[in-house]
């Protein structure tokens, strides 16, 4: 059994490459994915995302301002407050910063990351985190509002092996995508060899990154089996393991998300 931890099932094909949400499911669940995580970009986009979701027990949700939608849709904290007390929801995010594409705005980017970084201590939900060439002022972030009392992961993770491990000392999780299997990614994949497997999440991220031997498609819950196949490969394991000790790393992390 896998859980694809983050996934975008609001934002998947469904003029061509799947017939609807139940169609994208039933493939994953072929390729024994049995769980995902919807995540949603932004508290706007978060109704639509749960009018697709809402009537599949194997899927669970999150809610959370995009570090890259920040400038262009007003952060309203009741609303997002509210939408965190739906029973589906058992994360925030993805938030985070992003000074990659976006650091003109990091002042933005930071101030809301601190209201979700709050709402997660608040409320006891972890943190689903979004990170791009900004590594010292999200782990500052993170450490000086106490995001270690609701954990969290790294998702999508690109970082060095200083971050990962300076998150995991914080109980966060590091999340390995579809970049690993990428042969331009040998030095990542050299730090998730080092990263301890009880610390580590597997993910998709699609419709974005799919893993070889897809890479050019769009990506699809289904392909999380490619990146565990991977992972196995990169950490000298079998994929029975890694696929058991994700599925536990998951439900451990998001302890509201019922198997």
């Amino acid at each position: 059994m896998l859980v694809d931890s983050h996934c975008h099932l609001d934002r998947l094909d469904y003029q061509g490459k799947h017939v609807n949400v139940a169609d994208a499911l039933a493939k994953a669940k072929d390729a024994g994915v049995d769980y995902c995580l919807a995540v949603a970009i932004s508290p706007e986009k978060f109704p639509s995302m749960m009018a697709k979701v809402e009537g599949f027990d194997q899927v669970f949700a999150s809610c959370g301002m995009h570090p890259l939608y920040v400038q262009d849709q007003e952060f309203d904290l009741d609303k997002m407050e509210a939408y965190l007390s739906h029973p589906k929801v058992v994360a925030v995010g993805e938030t985070g910063l992003d000074y990659f594409y976006a650091k003109e705005h990091k002042a933005l980017q930071q101030q809301v990351f601190i209201e979700q970084i709050k709402l997660a201590v608040k409320h006891e939900k972890p943190l689903i985190i979004h990170t791009r060439d900004a590594r010292e002022d999200t782990l500052r972030l993170l450490s000086e509002h106490k995001a270690e009392q609701c954990r969290g992961v790294l998702h999508c993770f690109t970082e060095s092996l200083e971050m990962a491990q300076t998150a995991i000392e914080m109980g966060f999780y590091i999340s390995a995508s579809g970049i690993i299997s990428f042969n331009s990614a040998k030095e990542l994949q050299q730090t998730f060899k080092q990263i301890p497997l009880d610390r580590i999440l597997v993910e998709t991220d699609s419709p974005y990154l799919a893993p070889i031997p897809f890479r050019g498609e769009e990506n699809q819950p289904a392909y999380t089996r490619q990146v565990a196949e991977c992972l196995a490969k990169i950490k000298g394991l079998s994929f029975e393991e890694v696929a058991e000790q994700t599925t536990q790393n998951f439900f451990d992390l998001f302890s509201l998300a019922k198997p």
